[in-house]
């Protein structure tokens, strides 16, 4: 009985027109919050651009991780990373999936 029950629940998962959520995770990064970013920019300024980092390390407070996962209802997932980094309370790097000014082309 527990086999054919297990059976029909996994079956049920690809059954045409069964209705598989969105599955957002982390911080929504856009390119126009990056085009936005300026080097010298406080941590404060970067915090109302771009929200509270998903991780901040503790070993380098300097550095601020941004992550963005999206599994759209039976498909695949996609994963956007920025990583910045301070120099004295100030912007001083940006590295990871998108690049400054690109929204601009």
């Amino acid at each position: 009985m527990s086999v054919a029950l297990a059976t029909l629940v996994s079956a049920c998962s690809e059954f045409p027109g069964v209705y598989k959520i969105d599955i957002p995770q982390g911080n929504v990064v856009t390119q126009e919050m990056i085009d936005q970013l300026r080097p010298g920019m406080t941590q404060s300024q970067v915090r109302y651009v771009m929200g509270t980092p998903l991780v901040t390390d503790t070993f380098s407070p300097d550095r601020w991780d941004y992550l963005y996962s999206f599994k759209p209802g039976g498909g695949d997932r996609v994963q956007e990373r920025v990583s910045l980094t301070f120099t004295d309370g100030k912007l001083s790097g940006l590295a990871g999936d998108f690049r400054p000014g690109a929204g601009d082309q």
